[in-house]
């Protein structure tokens, strides 16, 4: 049912903040999901900065198995660096992301690991019967994952949850940066990937405090008009600064009209043309630059999926 290509079979990459009273349940946990499949894995805990006992929590963790890595964040830095570092870690032919609050249950694994062994890139968890709080979490989730959707154009129902599981060839391809991490089926759709969804089960938390709330909706606003730009111009980025350099060429050029036909070609008025119409050819020659930049390293993005397109089988 699994063929080993790489290393390891499976990676399983946990990003933790502050989950000191879920670490002993974790590493138990996702033996108790994994050993049954009857492949090699490993379960990679990245401490993201945490100010309470989750690192020595972790330290405490079976001391020199081979099935467990763990490593540290100097400060706290996010989900997305966190995931990052768990990804470069990880050895696996897939990789499953995980939270660390145990509200994902690692149960859930083998039926994604599996879902990608009949060909998918990416898979997602969608949390259809969600434990959470109705108008703090819920709503607010349901609002984010629409308009998502309509940016993106990829149908995912919950961008929010962070049980996937990812090809090798995938997660060696993905730039994260930002709070991007919620955005990987996009990432991962413009580059062809093979996305599915399966149903995944949520329960409430029961130890520690949610790292998530009202409050981090402006921050997904704001990564959402990021996202809108990448939508349209990540693979035509020549485009975008062309049309930021159209407002100051375009003044630039009235500008230097005006005063060559007031016949004040020496006075601030035709300075100021001059540095308009050099500011936008200056934008324009930073697209030009991108443009080259990107169409190399999405080149490389693409053919290292089209390499991976024969994973696990």
């Amino acid at each position: 049912m699994y063929r080993v290509v790489g290393t390891l079979a499976l990676s399983v990459v946990v990003p933790l903040h502050n989950e000191e009273e879920n670490v002993p349940r974790l590493f138990p946990a996702l033996e108790e999901a994994c050993g049954p499949m009857g492949v090699d894995y490993e379960g990679i805990f990245v401490d993201d900065g945490s100010t309470d006992g989750t690192w020595e929590a972790l330290q405490r963790l079976q001391p020199g198995s081979s099935r467990l890595v763990c490593a540290r964040l100097g400060r706290n830095s996010g989900q997305t660096p966190a995931m990052a570092a768990g990804f470069e870690l990880s050895r696996g032919d897939v990789v499953v992301t995980l939270d660390g609050d145990l509200q994902n249950d690692p149960k859930d694994i083998p039926e994604l690991v599996q879902q990608c062994a009949e060909g998918s890139d990416l898979v997602c968890g969608w949390r259809r019967d969600r434990q959470d709080k109705l108008w703090t979490r819920k709503i607010p989730s349901k609002c984010a994952n629409w308009l998502i959707r309509k940016v993106t154009g990829v149908h995912i129902h919950d961008y929010g949850c962070s049980l996937k599981a990812f090809r090798r060839g995938l997660v060696d391809s993905m730039r994260l940066y930002s709070d991007m991490h919620r955005f990987l089926p996009f990432v991962a759709q413009r580059a062809g990937a093979r996305i599915s969804e399966r149903v995944v089960r949520h329960h409430a938390r029961r130890y520690g405090v949610t790292k998530y709330g009202l409050g981090r909706t402006w921050k997904v606003l704001f990564d959402l008009v990021s996202l809108k730009m990448l939508v349209h111009y990540f693979r035509r980025p020549l485009l975008w600064f062309a049309l930021l350099a159209l407002f100051p060429l375009l003044l630039g050029t009235a500008v230097l009209w005006a005063a060559l036909a007031g016949g004040t070609s020496g006075t601030v008025l035709f300075g100021s043309g001059v540095v308009l119409v050099s500011m936008g050819f200056f934008v324009l020659l930073l697209g030009l630059l991108s443009d080259l930049a990107l169409r190399g390293e999405w080149r490389e993005f693409e053919q290292l999926l089209v390499q991976d397109a024969g994973g696990p089988a």
